[in-house]
């Protein structure tokens, strides 16, 4: 008997034609898998960010304008109108930033945008903390009069010796258009804005001895920084000058120092005066009311 196989093969070598081999269906190959950021082989494009860039690096420039302001004009590198401008304007620009921000936020959302959020809401969270910040200073600000001479005794203030009040302490005392003050020169409109304002400032009484307390005023004005220009113990004296952190602002302070009656205590007066600026946004009154509450191991001077 033939066998077929045998049979199909030499039928094929007779005939002259080539057998094709016979692929199963399982053998075909697959095709390689889409990507994630393919679309029928086409890459997908990720939404584009240049919002949430623009708000975060307007944010971030007026925050940094706002704290090198200040700093340049503590440095010598432009004065502290300068400075004072500056901050000005990055809060401006940090409020700009903020309504840029939602106008953009507005429109992406009325086309339908996928864009990023997350670098636009913390550009916006950055403006409003820093605007924030600096508003509440400026209201600040403008509660207190624009005076810069702080004393806890407006009939007789402690007057310096080794250092200079400025020429113009007394001058653009605000009031001069009030009619409530009406008549009245620049000292006594200082002594009404003053009393107004800083009512609580006001010599304290402590049971130690004069020298005693002037050496312990010292000691405090050197831990805080300040440069003592001189401490007289017998003399119940100190004048200081003390330098704020941003502007480097210069305040000189003159400690008065009295014994009671019984000379077994004193009676501490203290005067703390701004050298450049019309308003001291309350610096002064601060200084004085800490310095006096530290010396006289009290919550609050008074």
């Amino acid at each position: 008997m033939n066998d077929p196989e045998n049979q199909e093969q030499s039928t094929g070598q007779s005939t002259g034609q080539s057998v094709e081999p016979v692929i199963e269906k399982d053998a075909m190959p697959v095709a390689a898998t889409e990507g994630p950021g393919d679309i029928g082989g086409a890459e997908v494009k990720k939404p584009s960010n240049w919002s949430g860039w623009l708000i975060f690096l307007l944010s971030s420039g007026a925050a940094l304008w706002g704290l090198f302001a200040p700093l340049g004009s503590g440095w010598g590198l432009w004065n502290w109108r300068s400075g004072l401008t500056g901050v000005m304007y990055s809060v401006i620009l940090a409020l700009f930033t903020i309504l840029l921000g939602i106008l953009i936020g507005w429109i992406l959302k009325r086309k339908g945008s996928n864009a990023p959020r997350a670098l636009r809401w913390l550009g916006l969270a950055i403006a409003l903390l820093y605007s924030g910040w600096m508003l509440n200073w400026f209201m600040a600000a403008r509660s207190v009069p624009a005076i810069h001479d702080i004393s806890t005794d407006l009939a007789d203030p402690p007057q310096f010796q080794s250092l200079t009040v400025r020429a113009d302490n007394m001058d653009n005392i605000p009031g001069a258009d009030d009619p409530e003050m009406k008549g009245l020169n620049p000292q006594q409109r200082w002594r009404t804005l003053h009393q107004q304002a800083y009512g609580d400032i006001r010599a304290v009484r402590i049971e130690q001895r004069v020298g005693e307390v002037i050496s312990k005023a010292e000691r405090l004005a050197k831990a805080r920084g300040w440069e003592v220009i001189m401490a007289l113990p017998a003399e119940g004296r100190m004048e200081a000058t003390a330098t704020t952190a941003m502007f480097r602002f210069k305040d000189d302070v003159v400690l008065r120092v009295r014994p009671t009656e019984t000379g077994t205590g004193s009676i501490v007066d203290m005067r703390s005066v701004s050298r450049v600026g019309q308003s001291d946004i309350g610096t002064n009154a601060k200084r004085i009311r800490e310095f006096l509450a530290d010396l006289s191991g009290t919550v609050t001077a008074g």
